[in-house]
């Protein structure tokens, strides 16, 4: 209890500091049994930076975000197992960098993530076992709006990852993304590439993916010497799809 009584204070203090312009959050947790529990309204408000990551070190932790507004930011580490992490944004221009599993000899098991964005134009670079096979991991992605590029690179056993992908253009706009701050820059179709590695248990890995809207560019690749299974449904013109499966 002292352990969730204290980051409170924290993130309540620092909340009061920049409350003029921008929240900001800078957390270096380490320990089990983490409950975190964050809401940021507004614009600009980060949760750690591309200079200082937030970073959560330990087993069993629970970590729930509510960021609304535009031009938000999350910059985050984590390292442990069993952990659930439940992220809900609203907003256009967001930004979110993950990584689990950063550290050498620290696995990433047991993961379940579910990610919730309705807006336009968000980045999402998500990374699962960086440096180290991660094992069990459910991915629910619910993406709502135009021009959003998520990435996302999985290695390890068990990965089942589900997305589903809502935008309103029925043009063929083309999404790319800008070489200076990676935001997408153009609105339309959004971008999809899910790259998932690791041999994987005898269920291998699989990926579900339910797509509307125009112009939507998927990039699907799976590895491993079990079982992989793609399962998509797609509505809507102009859309790209390439996939690419391997032993």
């Amino acid at each position: 209890m002292k352990k969730i009584i204290s980051i409170y204070f924290l993130i309540l203090g620092l909340a009061f500091v920049t409350s003029v312009t921008a929240n900001e959050i800078y957390i270096e947790q380490i320990g089990d049994t983490l409950d975190l529990d964050i809401t940021q309204d507004g614009t600009g408000n980060e949760f750690g930076d591309s200079t200082a990551d937030a970073e959560l070190t330990g087993d069993a932790m629970t970590f729930a975000i509510t960021q609304t507004g535009n031009l938000n930011k999350i910059d985050a580490k984590i390292d442990g197992n069993d952990y659930t992490g439940t992220w809900v944004f609203t907003g256009n221009s967001n930004e979110v960098d993950l990584t689990c599993d950063s550290t050498s000899g620290v696995n990433c098991e047991n993961v379940t993530l579910n990610i919730t964005t309705t807006g336009d134009k968000n980045l999402f670079d998500i990374y699962i076992g960086e440096s180290a096979d991660s094992e069990d991991l459910v991915g629910n992605f619910t993406i709502t709006g135009d021009g959003s590029v998520i990435q996302t690179e999985v290695n390890g056993k068990n990965a089942d990852i589900t997305v589903t992908m809502n935008n309103s253009s029925s043009t063929s706009s083309t999404v790319t993304t800008d070489a200076t701050s990676g935001n997408a820059t153009e609105a339309g179709g959004n971008l999809l590439d899910i790259t998932v590695t690791g041999d994987g248990s005898t269920s291998g890995h699989k990926i579900v993916l339910d797509v509307t809207g125009g112009g939507n560019a998927l990039v699907i690749g799976q590895s491993g010497i079990n079982d992989n299974t793609v399962d998509l449904k797609m509505t809507g013109d102009d859309g790209t799809v390439n996939i690419t499966q391997s032993d």
